[in-house]
């Protein structure tokens, strides 16, 4: 009986919890007094509620950006009343206000947010438009992320759109619900006189907002972005949504994406959509966030989700979730026909040359790069590139490793789109992330072979690629050239500053390594030549100068001695540098014709066409 009553209670205690959050209402309005001044105001609606103080949170990152913004910093005139009367009001954390609500059933929060910071992880509003990143607009009560809410837009007087992937409340403009604040944190809403346009593609509608203009052919884009939508889903053997959204802001010179769970923002060139290279470019943007709406938001490490919105969420898999996603654009791009064989096997040879080069590969592991892009990935400095390495870059090289390992182990059967699938259905099953070593047995599984020798060499070590046997596999030939044969290198890069070359970076091993020539050195002279005078030959077209273009250096051989003199803090002296030949490398890959059955089977399954 006692254990039966407990029992009961228990039951009548998690109803009432239930239903007293389903009574609890959220909403808010974003409305734009100054967008010339780039601030949005915001109010939050809380009601249902009644607790004697109500803590509401702003996140300190966003999924997808792995670093603490700190987006509470732009917040300003934090206030709370109840019937019209104002509430205290204390900040308790860093992110972090508890309202004294006395157990108002309906409590109104007013604060606006200072957003001018061009990016597709952060808001930015001015005269012309407003992009509203989620994690830097709205709070939730502390302990409710699980909670529903409702967003209403209140456009300035100029502007007419909205668009994001939020859900529309029907009969009301501009207003959108959100099943829990997740989804809300992961739906960017663009807000002005965006040119939209439509497209079909895997049964899925897609909706894209251009803002900034552009060169742009959207009957083109139509065609071609679907393309690559069907390449992406034609993988994973479903799309997990019914309606997607592209956000792309056009600048003089833009890059970079976003993923979201049905929506991603982009950041393009807008006169670059008429050249090859530019809409190649673009092309390829798409197809890798595109991809993030499986890899990452879906299948996923399982660190990233459910998301810790108030401190760093840690995972050794993001050479999986960035990496992998950007070896696939190429895959994509590929199948989609925006490349050729050649073209594709070519910028695969110089991905992994771009690792080979980089001295920081040597130091840092795939995995360490993914653990680490909290401290590191996203704070570079002039050491960087000598003791880290880009878990994009790295993992894309892990990718074409994997992927081709698996084709040969199987004979042609099974590739690296088959573990994706597989882990896709598994995350969706388990309703959860997987762990490195889930991902490690899926790999294995697949390809009927082990994967421990890879794992120690390529994910967890700092073993340079064998790309001559791999890409061997599939009958492609790889040759290595030095990458400036017979020509001495500083290893410094320079920028040009008033009083002559400000050392920006040295390269770990290069002669400047070895002399002790330090980033903030100010070269004024090269063997004694001014570098006015060095520079009067030359034509630059940005501040960046690379020493080996100037006649006095490139006229030397290997092992030459450059004699520089510097100022250091204000103080001259001068540095020696023993002139070495560059250890940077070109691969060349070119389709073998003759390659036998088997590797011809591989390279038919590695393209996939």
């Amino acid at each position: 009986m006692f254990i039966k009553k407990s029992i009961l209670s228990l039951v009548v205690l998690l109803i009432s919890i239930m239903a007293a959050k389903a009574q609890v209402k959220i909403g808010f309005e974003v409305s734009f007094k100054e967008p010339q001044a780039h601030y949005a105001d915001v109010q939050m609606n809380i009601s249902g509620l009644a607790k004697d103080y109500i803590d509401v949170k702003m996140p300190v990152w966003t999924p997808g950006s792995y670093l603490v913004r700190e987006f509470e910093k732009s917040v300003e005139g934090f206030t709370a009343s109840a019937s019209g009367k104002a509430l205290r009001v204390e900040k308790v954390r860093k992110n972090t206000w508890r309202v004294f609500s006395a157990k108002a059933n309906n409590v109104k929060i007013n604060y606006s947010i200072y957003a001018f910071e061009i990016s597709v992880r952060t808001p930015f509003i001015d005269e012309s438009h407003a992009f509203l990143s989620p994690t830097g607009i709205f709070m939730h009560p502390d302990g409710m992320i699980k909670s529903p809410s409702t967003v209403k837009i209140i456009p300035f007087k100029t502007w007419s759109k909205v668009s994001t992937g939020l859900t529309p409340v029907a009969g009301k403009q501009f207003t959108y619900s959100a099943p829990d604040f997740d989804w809300l944190y992961d739906s960017p809403i663009e807000v002005g006189n965006q040119d939209t346009f439509e497209f079909m593609a895997s049964g899925v509608r897609h909706e894209v907002a251009m803002y900034g203009g552009g060169n742009y052919d959207k009957e083109k884009l139509k065609v071609d972005m679907a393309k690559i939508v069907e390449q992406a889903t034609a993988v994973y053997g479903e799309n997990p949504n019914k309606y997607y959204l592209f956000i792309v802001h056009n600048f003089n010179r833009g890059g970079g994406g976003l993923e979201h769970l049905n929506s991603t923002t982009l950041g393009a060139t807008r006169n670059a959509y008429n050249t090859a290279a530019g809409y190649k470019g673009f092309l390829s943007l798409v197809a890798h966030e595109y991809h993030h709406l499986w890899n990452v938001k879906r299948l996923r490490p399982v660190a990233l989700g459910p998301f810790d919105y108030d401190n760093e969420n840690y995972t050794t898999n993001l050479w999986v979730a960035e990496g992998f996603t950007s070896y696939f654009e190429n895959k994509y791009i590929l199948r989609a026909g925006f490349e050729d064989p050649n073209g594709f096997v070519n910028g695969l040879a110089a991905a992994t040359a771009t690792v080979l080069n980089t001295p920081g590969a040597k130091v840092q592991s795939a995995a360490s790069s993914s653990y680490d892009a909290w401290i590191i990935g996203y704070r570079p400095n002039e050491n960087s590139k000598n003791n880290s390495i880009s878990y994009y870059s790295k993992g894309e090289v892990i990718g074409i490793l994997m992927d081709l390992e698996i084709i040969n182990a199987t004979k042609g059967v099974k590739s690296l789109d088959d573990v994706m699938k597989a882990m896709y259905l598994q995350c969706k099953t388990l309703k959860r992330g997987y762990t490195d070593a889930e991902f490690k047995a899926m790999v294995e599984k697949i390809s009927g072979i082990s994967f421990t020798d890879f794992w120690a060499k390529y994910v967890n070590g700092v073993v340079d690629a064998e790309y001559v046997k791999y890409f061997g596999y599939a009958g492609v030939n790889v040759s290595t050239e030095n990458a400036t044969p017979d020509k001495p290198v500083t290893g410094a890069a320079a920028q040009l500053v008033n009083d002559g070359l400000s050392v920006s970076s040295t390269t770990r091993g290069s002669a400047a390594w070895d002399a002790g020539l330090n980033v903030n050195d100010v070269i004024i002279s090269l063997d004694d030549v001014s570098v006015g005078d060095a520079l009067s030959t030359i034509k630059l077209r940005t501040p960046a100068v690379s020493l080996e273009s100037l006649p006095v250096v490139s006229k030397k051989n290997i092992g030459d001695v450059l004699k520089l003199k510097v100022k250091r803090d204000g103080i001259e002296r001068e540095i020696s540098l023993t002139l070495k030949a560059n250890p940077s490398v070109r691969l060349k890959a070119t389709i073998d014709e003759n390659a036998s059955a088997a590797q011809k089977a591989v390279l038919k399954k590695w393209m996939g066409i």
